[in-house]
């Protein structure tokens, strides 16, 4: 494959992706109330998930071929790339910043999850070298996580021990009576195909940025971090403005932090793909660095749902302007290194 069809094929497969992503917030919305599962839950599992399958494929394709700094930088980038997108969601929000707008403790609690999943892979690192059917077991633990976290997430939002105090500003999860006409199958079947074609184009932008990366002599951690990271993340940019300026400011929320956790699989799913042991020692300082760096965007987001702040710095959250500003400068080292 040369360049420039690789080219053509990477952008090809980003637009694509970027129009499914720009249905799925709709399509999640509707059935967040047609289920009466809430926003954030199904934002989390359902769209988090859905917006997420083009970068698992890139990063399961990427660890199959031997590249798993590819793979990890993928992965890792996307889950910093996302966590940015709730920066541009904050500028679309003009009312007020979008972390005091959207309160939910769920929400809070897939953050800290998230902080606890990605510092499992830093541990792994530093640990032996083991592999079962050559999987390591931080990746049988990473899923067990998982599970856990979308399961305290829901006996939150049953009984939960504390509230968010409810200001003017403040926008509840309440349906929005606009799918009355619309059947449940309905829903499910166009989720479900969009997020199949968001899967079958991430399968295309992991072979071209192969590609790209050998022809313009990029390294795997700036070809994942910076390249198939941004273009596979597009979905959650797309659905979580389309979100917010439909009013489901928890879905938004939701979908970012719940698209997060769900991208720190890819690294369970990249280690069973790649066949040469353990992913997890065949990677570098620089996946260790996009790893410290997104667990710190986190914490400043956590930060950022507890107080609330109603506005700051250019008219967004003070947590925006840090995570925007861990990003940038996040990125720049990477690139420099």
């Amino acid at each position: 494959m040369s360049a420039t069809v690789a080219l053509a094929i990477f952008a090809l497969a980003t637009l694509v992706i970027l129009a499914a992503g720009a249905r799925l917030a709709g399509v999640a919305d509707r059935l967040a109330d047609r289920t009466g599962l809430g926003e954030a839950l199904v934002g989390a599992v359902l769209l988090g998930a859905a917006t997420s399958l083009s970068g698992l494929t890139t990063s399961i394709v990427a660890a199959s071929r031997g590249l798993p700094e590819l793979a990890v930088s993928n992965a890792v980038g996307g889950i910093a790339a996302q966590t940015v997108f709730l920066v541009a969601a904050d500028f679309f929000h003009k009312r007020v910043n979008l972390e005091h707008a959207a309160a939910s403790i769920e929400n809070l609690v897939y953050g800290i999850m998230l902080a606890g999943m990605l510092a499992v892979p830093l541990i792994a690192m530093g640990g032996p070298d083991w592999t079962l059917f050559g999987i390591h077991p931080a990746s049988l633990f990473l899923v067990g996580f998982y599970l856990l976290g979308l399961r305290l997430a829901r006996r939150t939002r049953h009984f939960p021990q504390w509230q968010p105090e409810n200001t003017q500003e403040t926008r509840m999860d309440e349906p929005d009576g606009d799918n009355a006409d619309m059947s449940l199958s309905s829903l499910i079947v166009q989720f479900a195909v969009l997020a199949g074609i968001t899967g079958i184009a991430g399968w295309g932008i992991a072979m071209s940025g192969e590609t790209l990366m050998v022809s313009f002599s990029l390294s795997e951690s700036v070809t994942g971090a910076l390249l198939t990271a941004v273009a596979t993340s597009t979905p959650e940019l797309v659905t979580t403005i389309a979100a917010v300026r439909r009013g489901a400011l928890t879905l938004a929320v939701g979908g970012i932090m719940g698209g997060n956790l769900f991208d720190v699989l890819f690294l369970a799913g990249a280690d069973a793909a790649y066949r040469d042991g353990s992913i997890y020692h065949a990677i570098s300082g620089q996946q260790s660095f996009l790893l410290a760096l997104t667990i710190l965007m986190t914490a400043v987001l956590i930060a950022g749902l507890i107080v609330r702040e109603k506005r700051g710095f250019a008219r967004i959250g003070f947590e925006s302007s840090l995570v925007l500003l861990l990003y940038v400068g996040g990125m720049a080292l990477l690139a420099a290194g």
